[in-house]
């Protein structure tokens, strides 16, 4: 009776140990999973990006046809951002997004000397899609970097860490910006050109008197 019950407490231990072992693989495999769902969330915009790029570089180059040196830095840039895109991970990723954002900041500044550029509505429209581009690539870093480090956290702490090793969980990389890059890149060209000043109205006092004028050369005529 005693052998019996000595299994039978050894089988209820192991279960647990074993129903505990995969409420903790599983638990590590969905927060991979949520880094890799939020990630996708960042590659879709820094796609939609530099899609823009080629129409916006254009767009500039019709006015400022001698800015040469700053339309390759865009195009140098943009390349750099696919080829990381291609075969590197967030790290490299985050380095090429930074530099295009160097890039398009030397754009714009470069938009700034011209007026019809910036009346454009071609450009007017560039500027926009990139202006929201910017904002959903912001937040989507950040939901991204918080699933990163509630994973990395996991996987860290006893005893996920054993499980870890064991499986081949290894931490993920942040997806982060240089100073450059947390810095909006410019693109508010929407202010409208201040209007000449209208001119006062004329003053009633001229009216009224050339209108009382006239009944005194009446009355003169009389």
């Amino acid at each position: 009776m005693a052998t019996l019950i000595a299994v039978a407490i050894i089988l209820v231990v192991v279960v647990v140990v074993v129903m505990v072992f995969i409420g903790m693989y599983n638990g590590l495999v969905r927060s991979r999973n949520r880094v890799k769902e939020a990630w996708s969330g960042i590659d879709v915009q820094l796609r939609r990006r530099a899609s823009l790029i080629p129409n916006l570089v254009e767009t500039v180059r019709g006015y400022a046809a001698h800015e040469r040196e700053t339309f390759e830095e865009v195009t140098r840039a943009r390349s750099m951002l696919e080829q990381a895109q291609q075969g590197g991970g967030p790290a490299d990723q985050a380095l090429a997004n930074n530099m295009l954002t160097g890039a398009l900041r030397h754009l714009f500044a470069v938009a700034e000397n011209y007026p019809e550029l910036q009346a454009a509505g071609n450009f007017r429209q560039l500027q926009t899609e990139l202006s929201d581009i910017e904002e959903k690539i912001a937040f989507a870093r950040q939901f991204y970097n918080s699933n990163v480090l509630s994973f990395n956290n996991r996987i860290q702490v006893v005893p996920a860490v054993f499980i870890a090793g064991m499986f081949g969980f290894t931490a993920e990389q942040f997806f982060e910006t240089d100073e450059d890059g947390r810095a909006e890149v410019s693109v508010d060209f929407s202010r409208e050109p201040t209007p000449p000043p209208t001119p006062p109205p004329a003053s009633p006092a001229g009216d009224a008197s050339a209108g009382g004028s006239a009944p005194d050369q009446s009355g003169t005529t009389g």
